[in-house]
């Protein structure tokens, strides 16, 4: 498979107006689009991330993963897999990822910068990292419910939006010292909703599945001020299927460091993932059975999880 000069829908997020303008009606059917063909578009939205921000971010990630690996290694949860600390091993040596589970609540982002800087703690940094995973879940929102009424449930959008919280991930992907284009991240789908990552220096690498599983479609943002909003397996399985949820993968090259920010919406603890019956009809057969997310992502870690080529079939296909 070949990576093609093909280009992600760019959609336009700002000044969208009310509920029912045109403009929100336009830019609704254009992601809705875009997640049933590619199940990712690159997002435009003015200053939701102001320039001042977005590099004290920036510098705080790299100094977190410059701290010591014993450091790195507190970030743990023990019961939720992939949540914690991700370290560089033998299938991407890499990668190195840290996860703040419940970004949203200042409580757990002071939690995590009191355990990378034991001594005091990095106010500066909490502040920052809590101020942006709220702007960026406002982008979030904003796409979960222009999906939700393209397919006629606007009645759900409160509940769906509400039973939801969220992960933020940092990942750094290590210059492999060389021209020659190396597998920074293997060919994955996210299992969660859904996905905004931040690119934070100019190192490109993120590269999207086609629909076809042909060719890799480089996601290089066009600007410092976009981002990729992207459909996981829970999305998916919500809409019966309607929305694809695209393989990706990072492939990176040259002598510079690779570092982004993820913002992931997960189901909260407790709450089902259930196709609406609206979506369920003869031409529409229920694809998947209501599923506990998290129960869901521990069969991940099992071995038919990791070997099987449709874990969610094999886990709750209807």
């Amino acid at each position: 498979m070949s990576c093609v000069s093909m280009k992600l829908p760019l959609i336009d997020l700002s000044n969208l107006g009310e509920d029912d303008s045109p403009r929100w009606e336009s830019t609704k059917m254009k992601i809705r689009e875009a997640l049933q063909e590619y199940g990712c578009f690159e997002a435009t939205f003015n200053n939701i991330i102001p320039l001042e921000l977005r590099k004290s971010v920036g510098d705080g990630i790299r100094q977190i993963f410059d701290l010591p690996l014993a450091i790195k290694l507190l970030n743990k949860n023990s019961h939720k897999p992939f949540h914690g600390y991700v370290g560089q091993n033998n299938f991407i040596p890499l990668y190195e990822s840290m996860g703040i589970d419940g970004a949203l609540s200042s409580h757990a982002v002071d939690t995590f910068a009191n355990l990378m800087w034991p001594d005091q703690g990095n106010p500066t940094f909490s502040k920052d990292i809590h101020q942006y995973c709220e702007k960026l879940s406002e982008l979030d929102k904003i796409v979960r419910r222009m999906v939700v009424e393209s397919l006629g449930l606007k009645g759900y959008t409160d509940d769906f939006i509400n039973s939801t919280d969220y992960v933020c991930r940092f990942q750094k992907y290590e210059a492999p010292q060389t021209p020659h284009a190396t597998l920074g991240l293997l060919p994955h789908m996210d299992n969660n909703i859904v996905t905004t990552l931040h690119q934070l220096n100019h190192v490109n690498g993120l590269q999207i599945l086609t629909k076809d599983g042909k060719n890799w479609i480089p996601a290089d943002p066009t600007s410092p001020d976009s981002f990729v909003v992207m459909i996981g397996t829970s999305f998916h399985a919500w809409t019966n299927g309607r929305l694809h949820d695209p393989y990706h993968r990072v492939v990176v090259s040259g002598d510079e460091a690779r570092y982004s920010i993820g913002l992931f919406s997960v189901p909260k603890e407790g709450c089902m993932v259930k196709t609406p019956e609206e979506l369920v009809n003869e031409d529409n057969p229920l694809l998947y059975k209501p599923f506990d997310y998290f129960k869901f992502i521990d069969f991940m870690s099992t071995d038919a999880g990791r070997t099987s080529p449709d874990p969610l079939k094999e886990y709750c296909g209807a």
